[in-house]
């Protein structure tokens, strides 16, 4: 059988601790190793029983005394010569425990109903096209949201006026109980079973709200889009969730966008792409392009000799900076079509045309075939 250690080693206190100091290093230890902190975790569960077993001991009195006296047999003797049984079902979880011998402040459990609290956030979700995300817009939407009713004042009570204070807590929302646990008699906070919390009782319920004191109803509000939003972002609008609880603040509504795809511009951030096929001819000998554009199109000159895949910054055309004045670039992607299904005379003015250039026109072949007589 293996040796016990020392209770006032367990807990980490001198033996002239006394009651606060040796609660405070039991509520350390219970919160470090409590099982539902440490799931499966056996070596963590034997250290809060051997805590727990400290404590129990330390924080009696008469155990105490005995133990000091005569060790670990005389706190077998405290405990009706059954010994620390280990058994946690008086405590529940890990709120329960605090709750049950802390006298609570873990847990919501020990809080009264009747607080303040803040409503629910709402969200809804809105899709716009790339170029609404482009110029911003304003957009009325329409969603179900619970208010307080208007009928009841929120109280839940006809005419706002049929409510007593509840006698059985006194208005507090609160009643206290004594429990015996392991570590003897302890005092308990919970709701009231009676007004569930709520320190009043109705008299007569609210025809409109049936005694809830909360409604849902349908809202309309009108959302500001800002110019260069973009999917993913959303804009939060404080005060139009749902309705706090005994007087609580309102929630907030959050619009969650989605911007759709553009069949021709790709979006990076703020700039913009798009891919501009141009022929052989106009690659070339170089030409003027007309380029589509949410501001309206606009020229732009491409250079004779342009190759496959050459990239054009045009700066300042790109999408708006949320929040600012400032905008991206847009940048031109060429692609040089080569023309297809060509008649037997287009194919030949196409050689006589080829027959007349030589390498120094073809700059890349030409290094091409030099690479490639070099291998």
């Amino acid at each position: 059988m293996a040796t016990k250690r020392d209770y006032y080693e367990v807990l980490g206190v001198d033996k002239g601790a006394d009651e606060s100091q040796i609660k405070s290093a039991y509520r350390k230890l219970a919160m470090k190793y409590h099982p539902d902190r440490n799931p499966d975790d056996k070596v963590a569960e034997d250290k809060f029983k051997e805590a727990s077993e400290a404590y129990e001991v330390l924080s009696d009195s008469q155990k105490r005394s005995q133990y000091d006296q005569f060790g670990h047999a005389g706190a077998q003797g405290g405990f009706g010569g059954g010994g620390f049984s280990g058994d946690f079902s008086g405590f529940g979880g890990f709120e329960d425990i605090f709750e049950n011998f802390f006298g609570g402040g873990f847990g919501s459990s020990s809080r009264s109903r009747n607080a303040p609290r803040p409503g629910n956030n709402l969200r809804y979700n809105m899709k716009i096209s790339f170029k609404e995300a482009f110029f911003g817009i304003e957009k009325k939407i329409n969603y179900n949201r619970v208010e307080s009713c208007s009928a009841c004042k929120g109280t839940g009570a006809k005419d706002g006026k049929e409510l007593s204070t509840c006698g059985n807590c006194n208005g507090t929302g609160q009643v206290h109980t004594v429990r015996n646990t392991m570590l003897g008699r302890q005092t308990v906070v919970q709701a009231c079973p009676k007004c569930h919390g709520n320190g009043k009782i109705i008299k007569v319920r609210c025809g409109d709200c049936g005694g809830s004191g909360r409604l849902q109803k349908k809202k309309a509000v009108n959302v500001k889009i800002p110019a260069g939003i973009d999917t993913g972002q959303s804009i939060k609008m404080r005060g139009l969730g749902e309705a706090g609880h005994n007087g609580g603040p309102m929630g907030d509504l959050l619009v969650a966008i989605t911007v759709t795809p553009h069949k021709l511009y790709k979006r990076q951030h703020a700039d913009l792409h798009i891919e501009v096929p141009i022929s052989m001819v106009d690659a070339t000998i170089g030409t003027e392009l007309d380029v589509p554009h949410f501001d309206g199109s606009f020229k732009y000159t491409i250079p004779e000799g342009t190759q496959n895949g050459t990239v054009f910054k045009v700066k300042g055309k790109g999408i708006a900076r949320l929040n600012t004045s400032k905008h991206g670039d847009l940048y031109l992607h060429i692609k040089v079509v080569v023309p297809k299904k060509l008649s037997r005379s287009q194919k030949e003015k196409l050689k006589e045309i080829s027959s007349q250039l030589s390498d120094k026109h073809y700059a890349e072949i030409k290094s091409y075939k030099d690479n490639s007589k070099a291998m």
